[in-house]
């Protein structure tokens, strides 16, 4: 392979990423863009889910190890009723409640305590894990289930949004390593219903808000886009090694 051709350039870009693509796909686009000659991102989202994507230039995907760490929330669309081997729509149907005719906000105000705090989660098939070094979405799509030891994370907190008899909208803070897919199906399992994700939106990643995102159709459209990045300077310098923290190095 010869040496990616394209411009040194340094700065981070948060992005709100669309629904339907990967997000690798949404920062390659991104880079094309900027003609970026090195481009990274902090933690992908799955290709139904939208919302924020740090996408990292240069100098800056030097924050990507550090970023991996950090806490996250999540708007998060629970459709009741039903359970899929995904855990959200892109997925089979494997659970339904035939007897289901929707939930009372008491029946959910007794439940989501249950699930805020430290709690163990078993990540689903549908995951980039690695078992044998293929992600386990590979078996899982063979029809193969492996067993998968539970791991710990927080959920630091849990809001109700909206909700109806048979959808909830929550708002999710939580810990690395948390798949919202897992919690929408364990909430639908307290429940007696059974649930998996309509829609999901990441609303923060560490420091970063979703609300100081541009769409990447937005940042396509623009004759400047570099002037939109955020700088090494800009960043919080906890997230930058120490060798970059120093002025002369930017």
């Amino acid at each position: 392979m010869g040496k990616r051709k394209g411009q040194d350039i340094d700065g981070v870009l948060l992005l709100d990423k669309p629904e339907g693509g990967s997000s690798n796909f949404a920062l390659q686009r991104a880079r094309r863009k900027l003609d970026a000659k090195k481009a990274g991102h902090t933690g992908t989202l799955d290709p139904f889910a939208t919302g924020l994507l740090i996408c990292c230039f240069g100098k800056a995907t030097k924050i990507c190890g550090a970023m991996l760490n950090v806490d996250k929330s999540y708007r998060a669309t629970l459709t009741l009723g039903s359970e899929t081997d995904s855990g959200d729509l892109t997925g089979e149907v494997v659970q339904h409640c035939s007897t289901f005719t929707g939930i009372t906000k008491e029946q959910l105000n007794t439940i989501i305590p249950q699930f805020v705090g430290e709690i163990e989660q078993i990540p689903p098939m549908y995951s980039a894990l690695k078992r044998d070094g293929k992600p386990l979405y590979e078996y899982a799509r063979q029809g193969i289930e492996l067993e998968r030891a539970p791991r710990k994370v927080v959920i630091y907190g849990i809001s109700i949004v909206t909700f109806s008899e048979k959808e909830v909208v929550l708002d999710i803070f939580c810990s690395k390593g948390t798949y919202i897919r897992t919690l929408a199906q364990d909430i639908g399992r307290a429940l007696g219903c059974f649930a998996h994700l309509r829609a999901l939106r990441r609303t923060s990643v560490g420091p970063f808000k979703l609300s100081d995102a541009i769409t990447l159709e937005a940042f396509q459209a623009l004759e400047e886009p570099q002037r939109i990045l955020l700088s090494l300077n800009d960043l919080p310098p906890d997230l930058l090694p120490e060798k970059l923290r120093t002025k002369e190095i930017l």
